[in-house]
């Protein structure tokens, strides 16, 4: 079986470098990095009597790992103003309960820029929002602030498809 199906003749994957984060209908901008996309179902060991080659492993509990963007320091204020409805300085009452949850879509794009993966990110929420990195004056680093997204999961967007390739 061919590794692209439009593609036939392609053979190298995709690269990680290329890629968007859009939520409310926007792309986030100057992006440099993001966790990757990962869940884990615990193994759960069961018994049966009379059996005594070993457990029978069945599925447990599954979790997903929280998502981690980087962005540039700029004027921005993207990442803060999401990270407030969660948690700010004036406390639990400014806290929004209706905004602080919000739907991702991660895009993967080839080299021409064309979308060529889609996962959507379902209730994602600041769990932690770093502002500034560690200051060093004797540095020469570009400052990057995260946000950590936890995530009641994801789900691959089935109707991005392989674009023709020129």
């Amino acid at each position: 079986m061919p590794r692209f199906t439009v593609n036939s003749d392609r053979f190298d994957p995709y690269h990680n470098f290329k890629f968007k984060v859009k939520w409310d209908g926007q792309y986030v901008a100057g992006l440099s990095k993001c966790s990757a996309l990962k869940k884990t179902t615990e193994s759960t060991p069961w018994y049966e009597a009379g059996d005594q080659s070993g457990p029978h492993k069945i599925p447990g509990k599954t979790t997903c790992d929280p998502i981690t963007l980087s962005a540039g320091v700029t004027h921005d204020t993207t990442f803060e103003a999401w990270a407030n409805l969660v948690n700010n300085y004036e406390g639990e009452a400014a806290m929004s309960l209706k905004n602080f949850r919000k739907d991702i879509t991660i895009e993967v794009c080839n080299l021409q820029g064309k979308t060529v993966l889609a996962y959507n990110v379902f209730r994602c929420w600041v769990a932690e929002y770093q502002a500034i990195p560690e200051l060093d004056a004797s540095g020469n680093a570009v400052m990057i602030q995260t946000i950590k997204l936890e995530h009641e999961g994801w789900k691959r967007d089935m109707s991005v498809t392989e674009p023709v390739e020129t």
